[in-house]
């Protein structure tokens, strides 16, 4: 059966945003599974994906500590539609990603992170795919605030869509 799936990461609330964007809840509220690749900032994030997304699979990032860190693990792994997940803030820099990243997690189809804010796609020679949702909240030197969204089924991740959002109105 097809799981549809959220990816969002660098959330950094309320720091760098009041909330989410609109389109980004009514995603997080369609969608069978939200996976947040870190940097929430805030344990009221978490409470609230919690009480809105159907499932949510989290990972704690470099800018979260106290209760995040409790409540989240540094890894998390899961199976959706047949695809195996792990999820990790941090892999290091850009540059032999893929082989560093194909070597740490042997054993999953998709790999998600977060932390550089650069939405990123790619797909290492040993068939792991690596996906950073970008930030939705914060672009920093991208043209877009970002998030992904895909299916997972029968062992396939499919329509993975990048999602731009436009920008911010100042002071919202």
């Amino acid at each position: 059966m097809p799981v549809s799936v959220v990816f969002i990461s660098d959330t950094h609330l309320p720091r760098r945003a009041r909330d989410l964007p609109g389109s980004v809840w009514s995603a997080i509220e369609a969608a069978d599974v939200v996976v947040h690749a870190g940097d929430w900032v805030d344990v009221a994030l978490l409470d609230e994906l919690e009480q809105r997304a159907r499932r949510l699979v989290g990972v704690y990032g470099n800018n979260d500590h106290g209760v995040l860190r409790e409540r989240l693990p540094e890894v998390a792994r899961v199976e959706l539609g047949g695809v195996r997940f792990a999820v990790v803030h941090e892999t290091g820099d850009a540059k032999g990603r893929e082989q560093r990243c194909a070597a740490r997690f042997p054993d999953v189809d998709v790999l998600v992170f977060g932390h550089s804010h650069i939405p990123w796609d790619t797909t290492a020679a040993t068939g792991l795919r690596l996906l950073n949702p970008g930030s939705p909240t914060d672009r920093r030197r991208q043209p877009f605030a970002t998030y992904l969204t895909a299916t997972a089924d029968d062992g396939r991740l499919t329509d993975v869509t990048l999602h731009r959002l436009p920008p911010r109105v100042p002071g919202r």
